[in-house]
């Protein structure tokens, strides 16, 4: 039942009750002779006792639309303001009336915008503190591992993919002119090498390390995709605004881009790759986007655990992931954090 149609039964009943006891009141003060009077007597055309139930359900009604359409806007008013926390934003609080108790929840909202701010500077912060200290402590032990094996694979399976595809280069230059099943599969063998040589190039660059060390966001994105572009076979676009912003906002939002950028080569296979970075109406939005299989709900249980550490990073610095897949549609990553001011950068 809405706003309105409440009052609207509210102030009829209450018009009628009052009515009736009005009435009531009445004829014990000045009682009435006869009761069929009442059908005699007439007010403006109407017998007196249809008169007054009809003035007063109307009177009611009246009463109820007014009252009614002036709490729904209130109740709209709060709704708004409550969307606009649950999208991350600030609530845009406007003057609500005189009434004591609009004012109190108009002050409470004031004082829901500020926890909420200072929340997500105190995560920030936090998040800042974690990376550093995480990073100072774990980053060269993981660096030195990945490049170990960054290494091993360079010197020994990546080479040999080399020269075995030189060699199949040689044989298929050989065969160059024979058009028979056995020339076919040499063919075949050499574009499985080279293929191989393709997906090894992109698993060296992702056993790299994955810290920005002292690189921006934007530079880190630059670096990232670029190389990317050229070691494998994705179309990779990307657009990155330049805006300052904390260390550990920077961190977890590249750790993310990792993480979705990882699983967009292992599993969508797509064609295309779009990532975004923008600053607007106070949040710093990162998207990805591909153009490849997509997953279902099953799928999404399946990689749960990639799934759940973006959602987590995400939540460490105060911001919220949406993921939306349709499948053989491609896939869409949004993270969205508040771009608020610990100190530490130039976020505003």
């Amino acid at each position: 039942m809405s706003a309105i149609q409440r009052q609207v039964l509210w102030s009829l009943g209450f018009a009628f009750l009052l009515a009736g006891v009005s009435s009531a009141a009445f004829f014990v003060v000045f009682p009435l002779e006869e009761w069929s009077s009442l059908w005699q007597k007439e007010l403006m055309g109407i017998p007196f006792i249809i008169f007054i139930p009809a003035f007063s359900g109307a009177f009611g009604i009246l009463f109820g639309l007014i009252s009614g359409v002036y709490w729904k806007s209130q109740f709209t008013l709060i709704d708004q303001s409550l969307r606009q926390i649950e999208e991350g934003h600030q609530a845009d609080l406007r003057e609500t009336g005189s009434l004591f108790e609009m004012k109190q929840i108009h002050e409470r909202f004031r004082k829901l915008n500020w926890q909420i701010s200072e929340k997500a500077k105190l995560s920030q912060r936090l998040a800042t503190e974690k990376a550093e200290d995480q990073e100072m402590r774990i980053q060269e032990i993981i660096s030195q591992e990945r490049n170990r094996l960054a290494r091993e694979l360079h010197d020994s399976v990546s080479q040999q993919l080399f020269a075995a595809s030189m060699l199949m280069s040689a044989i298929t230059e050989m065969k160059e002119d024979d058009e028979g099943t056995e020339a076919k599969q040499l063919k075949l063998v050499e574009e499985m090498i080279h293929q191989s040589q393709i997906e090894m190039r992109a698993l060296l660059l992702h056993l790299r390390p994955a810290a920005l060390k002292g690189k921006t966001l934007q530079e880190g994105i630059a670096d990232l995709l670029g190389e990317l572009s050229q070691k494998v076979m994705i179309e990779i676009h990307w657009k990155a605004e330049d805006f300052a912003m904390d260390k550990g906002v920077e961190d977890h939002l590249f750790r993310i881009l990792q993480e979705s950028v990882s699983n967009t080569l292992r599993h969508a296979k797509a064609n295309s790759l779009d990532v975004l970075l923008i600053k607007r109406d106070g949040l710093i939005i990162l998207r990805v986007a591909d153009d490849g299989v997509g997953f279902d709900e099953e799928d999404r249980k399946a990689g749960a655990y990639g799934l759940q550490n973006m959602h987590e990073r995400a939540l460490e610095i105060g911001g919220t992931m949406k993921i939306v897949s349709v499948k053989n549609k491609g896939t869409r990553l949004e993270v969205k954090v508040p771009a608020v001011s610990n100190g530490d950068g130039e976020n505003d």
